[in-house]
């Protein structure tokens, strides 16, 4: 507790406070966010997630109101009282967010018996004062909020009523909703209740918390293990507007590469090069689409990081030239754990540079991975960085078009590292604490840099852990799910939050890593999986294999059916990149995300948007031929058939094994391709609009879908206007934006 507030001082965009146990500050971003910081740890942020200068040039007022202090922009106030209590108004008055002055009070209480019968068996039973932490704000619930964010952590869209952790980890059993930590952290939590809807991003690299009125009913709390309290409220007239503060604020999803959209096949079992040949032959021969196969790591010589097992997989790149000429593109995966052996080249570099993390006694530290004794790399420095992205070349040469970053939490086979041991944050030490949760996040963004520096073109990675702000560097899957209906039921929730968080392109392991799958789930999943941004089919070694040829006639068809589906629509998906790369906005989004004010979205787990204007209502249970749909307000159109269906309504529609159901909004204009093999097998110089009744405008985007050149104004933007009058419909094409090769034809499908 700070005591009294004694004085403030404003400069730039940061009010300084003097309270009489300390100084604290509140900083001024844009009208709509305001960061709240007490220097518990470092004088300074040191933020990993947001980098470069975010303040803008803002109006705002700082007035004392009796014993309050009030800190207003256009958009929005902080009032801070005694003990640095900050409460976020609206700027018409209205309360948002709110400090609780109560303190935590422990409402779920258990009998003295059953205390004792604890103790008896020998389990340790904490006080409730054992709970509070170093950093914490505690703030009061109105009654009716629904909690959204927080990445991919378990269980359902809405976060009401759950607890969670923001501690990396790999968990290798299946995560079930009372899974409280995943691979990533990424706190920011979006609220929604009558009063309105905000953000608040907790930039706080330590071991955290949130408790989201599990608890107690009446407050929700963050606190962390260590560091500095310091979060960012983030307001706005709507969810989509605290979305793109929070992106505007942690860096945003850079366009992709268009293969990368494409369909991936992958494996933990592809043990050599005729193992991965077969994939490659079996999907052209089948005429199911695909461009792209992931190599595991049985493609490395003992697993050393940045080497080729020429015994198995022949000369290194011959295989990658070989299904080149198919069509296919190779992502190789890389762990950040470099084997403990002397001869080695890149733990010889390692060793000269001083590049590795190291014990609190000064000596390298060691643990266990696929290699074997290990050492872990420390990207926290930027020479590290610098050679850990250099590397990036030998997969490059071989010619690798992405690096797929696994075991990055950083997992470890001789249990978790020492919370002492010693990394670098730049220019200082930083102990395993702190480093934990942006390893994944550093990782990334040295692949980024390196690849990028190695071939030009918009880097493809791919990170199991990361942290808030990581979407600028890598897209994300959520890890090592299962083959299980609950994992397929919960990979829409997942997509939807992380989508939301920031990570616009992340995808799930398609029919499950783990377990063994059935042909009616991969039916079924594949049904997701073909709307989801990153698009792979991914098992474990040891469990059923899951290509679709593995199975029956009928899961090859229905496979076919909805990755062929998913090449047709691809200039969709890059198009909602582009807006992603703009505004922050996701590709996959859950109904409330637009359609906040229906209570009918909040808690809606079984569908989704794709974009605005497209929804998908798969079937995740097994067994069941029909599907409940929740259509909001408007009109909408089946997919297929376009039958109309009046919104804010349920309907009950057919959903045989082959079918997903999908509807699409009156005026929407859908952009499309010709079937495809892959990306690059023909020109990709027609472009076929599917417009569905009543009057709409589409933008679409088109560059070369590979390198940035787009970004000195290599582009085209097509806007595209239907209208309807006396009977008769027209399509209006304006170009807005030439700078690229326009498409040979634009056809308009009746």
């Amino acid at each position: 507790m700070l005591g009294k507030l004694i004085s403030h001082k404003t400069e730039g965009n940061e009010v300084k406070l003097t309270f009489e146990k300390g100084e604290a500050a509140l900083r001024v971003l844009t009208p709509e966010i305001i960061n709240v910081f007490l220097p518990r740890e470092t004088k300074d942020h040191r933020s990993k997630a947001i980098e470069g200068e975010k303040a803008q040039k803002v109006t705002f007022t700082v007035k004392q109101e009796g014993e309050v202090l009030v800190v207003a922009t256009e958009k929005l106030a902080a009032k801070v009282c005694d003990d640095f209590y900050v409460d976020f108004y609206k700027a018409d008055g209205t309360l948002l967010c709110e400090d609780d002055r109560q303190g935590r009070i422990f409402t779920r209480q258990i009998s003295e018996h059953f205390i004792e019968v604890l103790k008896a068996e020998g389990h340790e039973v904490p006080e409730a004062s054992d709970f509070h932490y170093p950093v914490e704000v505690v703030k009061k619930m109105q009654g009716d909020e629904k909690f959204y964010g927080l990445g991919d952590k378990t269980g359902f869209l809405n976060k009401r009523d759950y607890e969670y952790e923001n501690w990396n980890s790999d968990i290798p059993q299946a995560h079930t909703e009372d899974y409280r930590a995943l691979y990533k952290s990424i706190p920011f939590l979006i609220t929604l209740s009558g009063n309105g809807v905000y953000g608040l991003f907790f930039d706080n690299t330590y071991k955290s918390y949130l408790n989201l009125g599990k608890e107690n009913e009446g407050y929700f709390y963050y606190g962390a293990e260590a560091g500095n309290l310091d979060y960012y409220m983030i307001a706005g007239e709507k969810m989509t507007d605290v979305v793109s503060g929070y992106t505007y604020l942690t860096g945003r999803t850079p366009l992709p590469q268009l293969w990368t959209l494409g369909y991936h096949q992958s494996r933990w079992g592809y043990e050599s090069a005729e193992d991965i040949r077969e994939v490659a032959e079996k999907y052209r021969e089948l005429k199911i689409p695909c461009d792209t196969i992931h190599f595991d790591i049985d493609y490395m010589d003992g697993y050393r990081v940045f080497t080729w097992n020429n015994k198995e997989f022949g000369e290194p790149g011959a295989i990658i030239a070989e299904i080149a000429e198919k069509g296919f593109k190779t992502v190789c995966i890389i762990d950040p754990g470099v084997k403990l052996d002397e001869g080695y080249e890149k733990y010889d570099e390692g060793i000269a540079g001083d590049y590795f993390a190291k014990t609190p006694e000064g000596e390298i530290y060691v643990n266990a991975v696929w290699p074997g004794d290990a050492v872990y790399p420390d990207f926290g420095k930027q020479e590290v960085r610098d050679w850990w992205g250099g590397s990036q070349k030998f997969l490059t040469d071989l010619g690798v078009r992405g690096t797929w970053n696994d075991m990055n939490e950083p997992a470890s086979f001789r249990g978790e590292l020492p919370k002492d041991v010693m990394f670098t944050d730049e220019d200082m030490p930083l102990p395993h604490a702190a480093m934990h949760n942006i390893y994944g996040h550093l990782m990334s963004k040295a692949t980024y840099g390196g690849l990028k520096k190695a071939d030009g073109k918009r880097p493809f990675v791919i990170t199991r852990a990361c942290y808030a702000g990581t979407q600028k560097y890598s897209t994300v899957w959520t890890g090592d799910n299962q083959s299980l209906w609950a994992h397929l039921q919960m990979a829409v929730p997942q997509l939807c939050n992380l989508g939301m968080s920031g990570f616009a392109f992340a995808g799930t392991d398609v029919g499950g890593f783990g377990a063994d799958c059935t042909p009616e789930l991969l039916c079924r999943w594949v049904q997701v999986g073909a709307f989801s941004p990153l698009f792979r089919n991914h098992s474990s070694k040891g469990s059923t294999y899951q290509e679709p040829w593995q199975f029956d006639e009928k899961t090859i068809a229905i496979n076919r059916k909805f990755i062929e589906l998913r090449y047709r629509l691809l200039p969709y998906f890059y198009d909602l990149f582009h807006v992603c790369e703009e505004t922050g906005l996701p590709v996959i989004r859950p109904l409330v995300l637009h359609y906040e004010d229906d209570s009918e979205t909040w808690n809606l787990n079984g569908e989704f948007l794709v974009g605005e204007n497209l929804l998908v209502a798969p079937v995740l249970e097994q067994g069941m031929t029909k599907k409940l749909v929740y259509l909001p307000e408007g009109i909408w159109y089946d997919f297929e058939t376009k039958k109309p269906y009046e919104g804010k309504r349920y309907y009950m529609v057919d959903a045989p094994l082959d079918t997903c159901p999908m509807f699409v909004k009156e005026g929407t204009i859908l952009p499309t391709f010709e079937p495809m093999q892959y990306v690059g097998e023909k020109p990709l110089d027609v472009l076929r609009l599917m417009v569905f009744p009543g009057e709409g405008r589409y933008v679409h985007y088109q560059d070369n879908g590979e390198d940035f050149a787009y970004r000195n104004g290599e582009y085209n933007l097509y806007e595209f206007t239907h209208r309807e009058e006396d009977g008769a419909e027209e399509v209006e094409i304006t170009m807005l934006h030439e700078g690229y090769r326009c498409y040979r034809k634009i056809e308009v499908l009746s």
